[in-house]
């Protein structure tokens, strides 16, 4: 199974030129049966672009997270701790076999009705 992620533009740069392996997210999908992710680029760029396969999720505290993908992480320390104040738990989606797609796809590719999701899609 495969899920749709809404990524910033900058940071869907440094996935698929491998400098970023993890993908942070305050929530993570319940379907222990997703395999894979599907990048769509948000706005300007406003497309699909690619894919991921899920190599693991780390889930604990924030500062616990960070001390695990640091060093890949893609992002700065003050940008993290941002994003997680007052979070309890931390999720990171480890990257592996990253697919950029020849030619970007618009939502509408994916099937009718599918829209930008505000954390993930199923698909």
């Amino acid at each position: 199974m495969k899920v749709l992620l809404s990524i910033k533009p900058e940071f869907v740069e440094k996935i698929l030129d491998g400098s970023k392996k993890f993908e942070f997210r305050k929530g993570i999908f319940k379907n222990d049966l997703v395999t894979s992710v599907v990048i769509y680029s948000t706005m300007p760029v406003g497309m699909v672009v690619g894919e991921f396969d899920i190599a693991d999720v780390i889930h604990d505290e924030p500062s616990v997270v960070w001390k695990k993908t640091k060093k890949f992480a893609g992002i700065s320390k003050d940008f993290f701790d941002i994003y997680f104040e007052s979070r309890e738990k931390a999720y990171a989606i480890e990257i592996s076999n990253v697919r950029r797609y020849e030619k970007p796809l618009a939502l509408s590719a994916l099937g009718k009705n599918i829209t930008a999701p505000q954390s993930y899609r199923y698909l």
